[in-house]
């Protein structure tokens, strides 16, 4: 039978089927997905074909995904999801502060896959005058580049209600550093899922988890036999999905090619249209436009940090930094 992956405990996985069951299923020892080296060959919000003994024996094809390195195995990946429509990126500046060189990773990263990111700035409730301005800025800075963005407090409710139109009809992934607030916005969109919080760390204004496995949440109460398509217990077909996930530290790319980085960067990408040499890699080349762009200030000093951080991602240790 087939059916789609609604949770991920890292040891198992609950495939809701075609026909409503919700069944707790494992994967092979040997089971790989081509191509794929990953800690986790199989991803909530893959469609999987499910044995009658539980085993999950196949996946089929993923429209897309979203992928970072695997944190204590340099040589494999660790898939966030699969087959979303769109990411939410829930990004704090201070408690805990989100730096600007995980934003772009993730964005870059998303922009591979193909996966469209709105950027959540959360905990505006909290922020100082100094704090405002800063987050201001970021804002005009990612909207410029053509990210929607968008300012809210979960914990207020503050901007929570213009999201559901963006949400509505389609899987969105929910990501972000640890601790800012992402199971917070999740409770405050769906009544009764009642997610577990903490409080950032004091010492350190650091996250601590709180989620510590995937999970697909329905946006919407299951609707009753005889509405919607007839099934008794199904989400309702038009609001969608959100995927938690446990909060991360660092964002480590993996499997891009040096020549390809360029385009994951859109601003990067249309300046470097206009380099002298086809090959340029922007970091010394004469006539390179992407350099020029800089020093004219037309792309973000920190933009260009983040590709060059991710250009030195061939030294295998450094996705093991917090970004």
């Amino acid at each position: 039978m087939k059916g789609l992956v609604v949770r991920n405990t890292g040891s198992w996985y609950t495939v809701r089927t075609d026909d409503g069951q919700l069944l707790d299923c494992k994967v092979k020892g040997n089971f790989r997905v081509k191509g794929i080296r990953s800690t986790n060959p199989v991803a909530v919000g893959d469609r999987v074909e499910v044995n009658s003994e539980n085993w999950i024996v196949a996946i089929e094809d993923r429209r897309n995904y979203i992928i970072r390195k695997s944190i204590n195995l340099s040589k494999q990946s660790h898939i966030l999801a699969a087959n979303v429509d769109q990411a939410f990126l829930i990004v704090t500046v201070s408690r805990p502060v989100t730096s600007t060189t995980f934003i772009d990773r993730f964005l870059a990263s998303a922009e591979a896959y193909r996966v469209p990111v709105v950027l959540v700035f959360n905990k505006t409730d909290l922020l100082s005058d100094d704090e405002r301005h800063y987050q201001e800025a970021m804002v005009n800075l990612y909207e410029t580049i053509g990210y929607e963005c968008r300012q809210i407090s979960a914990e207020t409710g503050e901007g929570v209600e213009e999201l559901r139109p963006l949400l509505d009809g389609k899987i969105t992934l929910l990501s972000g550093n640890s601790g800012v607030g992402k199971s917070t916005l999740i409770n405050r969109l769906v009544p009764g899922a009642n997610l577990r919080t903490a409080d950032i760390s004091d010492a350190h204004n650091t996250g601590m988890h709180t989620t510590t496995f995937s999970e697909m949440i329905n946006l919407s109460p299951a609707i009753p036999k005889g509405d919607g398509d007839g099934s008794a217990g199904t989400p309702h077909p038009r609001r969608g999905y959100l995927i938690d996930t446990p909060g991360i530290k660092g964002f480590g790319t993996f499997d891009m090619e040096r020549e390809e980085l360029t385009s994951y960067f859109k601003e990067i990408f249309e300046f470097s249209k206009q380099c002298r040499f086809s090959d340029c890699t922007h970091t010394h080349e004469p006539g390179c436009a992407v350099l020029k762009a800089v020093e004219d200030h037309y792309i973000a000093q920190s933009r260009y940090q983040s590709y060059l951080s991710m250009l030195d991602d061939k030294d295998e240790n450094k996705y093991r930094e917090a970004y």
